[in-house]
């Protein structure tokens, strides 16, 4: 049976709700939904651009927390207020994640305040 475990950095802005930041189930690394708040000021920067880049941020802190990084994404989950952002949120997106690309799914959600959210599934080292 596989252990789980909870992880937990204060270089990820913190759960909101009863939620681990990120858990580890065998090789693989499950990260929650993250935003683009600043982990220390709790700041949204402006734009969608700028959202993705530290919502990026905030899942890389999880995932090298964790024993992993960008580099091992397999799929990651993502949530736009509007569509209409996709292509400035994939530019920024491409300019932050080195490659090969995870598989992604892209999806329009109500999201309360910001602009993107992001979850990822990766393989520890």
């Amino acid at each position: 049976m596989t252990e789980l475990q909870p992880i937990s950095t204060a270089e990820a802005p913190q759960p909101g709700g009863s939620y681990s930041q990120a858990m580890v189930a065998g090789d693989f690394v499950y990260t929650c939904g993250f935003g683009p708040h600043d982990p220390a000021t709790g700041d949204i920067p402006e734009g969608i651009a700028a959202q993705t880049t530290q919502a990026l941020r905030n899942v890389e802190a999880a995932l090298e927390a964790a024993g992993s990084g960008l580099d091992r994404l397999v799929k990651a989950t993502v949530h736009l207020s509007t569509l209409d952002d996709f292509p400035a949120f994939d530019a920024a997106y491409r300019g932050v994640l080195p490659g090969p690309f995870p598989v992604r799914t892209t999806v329009g959600s109500q999201l309360a305040g910001i602009l993107v959210e992001i979850d990822v599934v990766a393989l520890r080292r």
